[in-house]
C-alpha cells in the first residue's frame, strides 16, 4: 500500500502544498465521473474518454500494473497508470522502464482548462514517482510512454527524449527518460 507525502505548489500564490500519493481506489474513480470528466468534456480534453475503472481492475488483477492518485483535501488531483515488466528502452533494449499507460491532471490544475490553476506540479510529481518506481524494480529511472497531442510540450518540459510519432501507437509521440544519474 502506497502512501507518499508529495509537496506541490498552490496556483494562487505558489504556497507549498502538502497532498497524498496513494494506491488508486474507488473514490478517486467516482471524483473522475463525477468531478473531472463533465469539466473534461466541456473542455474538449483528449483524455475526456479515459476509463480509469478499467485501468484499475487491470492493476488489481496483474502484479505487472500498478495505478495512483493524488489527493488533497479529499479530492483527487491527479491519477496514473503504469505498467512495470513487458516494455523495454527505445535507447537500448536490453533495459527495462516503467511505462506510463495513463497520466492526468485534474481539470482544475490545468492551465489550458483554468487559467490560474489550483495546485500546479501534479503532472511533474506523478512523473517523478514512476522515476523512483523504475528505481525501485531496478531499472535505474527509466520511464515511458506515449503522448497526447496537447501534452507534448509538457514532456518536453520535462526533459523526456522525443523519439517521435510512433505508427503503431496511433503516431502518438514516444517520450522516454534513459538512465538516471543519482
Amino acid at each position: 500500500m502506497v502512501r507518499r507525502r508529495i509537496l506541490l505548489a498552490r496556483g494562487r500564490d505558489n504556497q507549498r502544498i502538502e497532498t497524498l500519493l496513494v494506491d488508486l481506489a474507488q473514490k478517486h474513480l467516482e471524483n473522475f465521473e463525477d468531478h473531472w470528466r463533465p469539466m473534461l468534456e466541456r473542455a474538449g480534453a483528449e483524455d475526456k474518454f479515459w476509463d480509469w475503472v478499467v485501468k484499475k481492475r487491470i492493476s488489481l488483477s496483474s502484479d505487472n500494473f500498478e495505478s495512483y492518485a493524488i489527493e488533497h483535501e479529499g479530492m483527487t488531483q491527479g491519477l496514473m497508470a503504469i505498467e512495470t515488466q513487458w516494455h523495454r528502452s527505445q535507447i537500448d533494449r536490453r533495459n527495462r522502464i516503467v511505462y506510463v499507460q495513463a497520466i492526468a491532471s485534474a481539470p482544475w490544475n490545468r492551465k489550458v482548462i483554468q487559467a490560474r490553476p489550483k495546485l500546479r506540479g501534479v503532472g511533474t510529481a506523478l512523473l517523478l514517482f514512476a522515476r523512483q518506481r523504475s528505481w525501485e524494480l531496478g531499472y535505474e529511472g527509466r520511464v515511458g510512454l506515449h503522448a497526447l497531442p496537447g501534452a507534448e510540450s509538457f514532456y518536453d518540459d520535462q526533459n523526456m527524449a522525443d523519439y517521435g510519432p510512433d505508427p503503431e501507437r496511433e503516431n502518438l509521440t514516444y517520450f522516454e527518460y534513459g538512465r538516471f544519474q543519482r
